[in-house]
């Protein structure tokens, strides 16, 4: 066996590649059927990162002990966390920062969904992942701020 050197493609995994183990922690606490919601939620934010234009690489890590993906690279977005609703044994929700208008744009767009305040998109584990919906949102979420620089500079 030789110790050959990494290609840039080898050494330069994404975050989808290899969970932070604090992440895979919370999800595994989920209970089955939440966390199966989770992980396909989880496989959806990343593919729509990777397909939606300055987004670039995703950062995933633990905010406020919530799976949370940030764009650390560009700046261009809003934080996104997921997690279950402890309150509520067979939900799971998509949080965004309550301070954007990001869930009023997403009650205007998508008034057929049920939404927890200004904060969050509430999903039930039973139902089906409602995905063209949720890409939407979250791309708008992954490029927020990269819009707001757009509109800024458009004035």
């Amino acid at each position: 066996m030789t110790n050959m050197p990494k290609t840039k493609r080898q050494s330069r995994r994404s975050a989808a590649d290899r969970p932070d183990p604090a992440v895979t922690a919370v999800l595994d606490a989920c209970p089955k059927p939440v966390k199966s919601k989770l992980l396909a939620l989880r496989r959806l934010i990343f593919a729509t990162a990777k397909s939606t234009a300055g987004v670039g690489a995703l950062e995933e890590a633990l905010k406020w002990g919530q799976v949370s993906y940030l764009t650390s690279e560009t700046g261009s977005g809003s934080t996104i966390r997921i997690d279950r609703v402890k309150s509520a044994a067979n939900q799971y929700a998509v949080y965004f920062h309550c301070q954007t208008d990001l869930v009023s744009t997403f009650r205007e767009l998508y008034p057929e969904l049920t939404y927890g305040g200004n904060r969050c998109i509430l999903l039930d584990a039973a139902d089906e992942l409602p995905q063209a919906t949720l890409r939407h949102c979250v791309a708008l979420a992954l490029t927020y701020h990269l819009n707001k620089r757009k509109t800024a500079r458009a004035r």
